[in-house]
């Protein structure tokens, strides 16, 4: 599995292209990420993660409510690639005209099927309706790719997903074991709280930095933190947001970030926690297992 930290990549980033976000075995993922990118996220209850919570898990499918994810290509090399897609309408064409999603028309997410890669990209749109992104991807395997989307004319928010191979001798891995504590450039962030199906529950991360509780973290997509659990096996996807936001009066900005989590049904679950501080964006990566019963 790779450890590479994206570094050569953080110039590109101020051109409000693309973030990388790549997970790691050892239960942290090192994000190389520029400013601008991923603005201004609005704060949603728990039940309005558009799709995500306990209405259902998102992105196990290519196609719905008529609306279907196109890959350019769905083997493509190591490495750097210029990565193409069109979402097509129920009319076969492709869809131009999105609402945005937290201030972006569409939110790209790219993970290693084992869940030990991660990647949160913001794509661009051509007139002709074909999205690109300039993506590395070191290692070759299996990939899942998710795009949360609002269509204009559908009015809501849906989450497709395919699958991506990167061409290569394939060495696989297994979906990191059940971890709390996640290390990346000298924070460590702590989880506490279960995960269970049902009306969710609650998760507490908590960063510090060199040993002391981080409490000035910066608002990053409207919060303190981002949050992408997905389940192994399949890959159900949900996207939610921590309790509270910047400026509520309320909500300190760390070294707590609290989030309300619903999870579809048991199972292993990794979750990554983008969080911002010194003007950086860094991913956290954790294992959970969720049982049919926790309490």
């Amino acid at each position: 599995m790779s450890t590479n930290t994206h570094g050569d990549h953080q110039a590109a980033h101020a051109d409000h292209t693309a973030h990388h976000h790549h997970g790691h075995p050892a239960a942290a993922a090192h994000a190389g990420h520029g400013e601008g990118d991923h603005t201004a996220h609005a704060h949603h209850t728990p039940a309005d993660h558009h799709g995500h919570g306990a209405s259902g898990p998102g992105g196990l499918q290519i196609t719905q409510d008529g609306y279907t994810l196109d890959l350019a290509e769905t083997i493509v090399g190591r490495g750097d690639v210029d990565f193409r897609f069109r979402v097509l309408g129920p009319d076969g064409r492709p869809v131009t005209d999105y609402t945005p999603i937290h201030d972006r028309d569409l939110h790209l997410i790219v993970v290693q099927r084992e869940l030990t890669g991660f990647w949160h990209v913001h794509p661009e749109l051509a007139a002709d309706g074909t999205w690109s992104v300039r993506l590395n991807l070191p290692e070759a395997g299996s990939y899942r790719v998710f795009t949360d989307i609002s269509p204009t004319l559908l009015g809501r928010t849906i989450t497709l997903g395919a699958d991506l191979a990167v061409a290569g001798t394939y060495d696989p891995q297994p979906t990191p074991s059940e971890t709390r504590t996640a290390v990346v450039d000298g924070y460590e962030v702590t989880l506490d709280g279960d995960l269970a199906p049902g009306d969710g529950e609650l998760l507490t991360l908590t960063v510090r930095k060199d040993g002391r509780p981080v409490t000035d973290l910066q608002p990053y997509l409207a919060t303190f933190g981002h949050l992408v659990v997905l389940r192994a096996g399949d890959l159900a996807y949900i996207h939610v947001h921590p309790n509270g936001e910047p400026g509520d009066g309320v909500t300190a900005p760390g070294p707590d970030i609290t989030f309300h989590t619903a999870v579809p049904g048991p199972g292993t679950y990794r979750l990554f926690l983008d969080f911002k501080h010194g003007d950086t964006v860094r991913t956290a990566a954790f294992t959970l297992v969720a049982t049919a019963h926790q309490h």
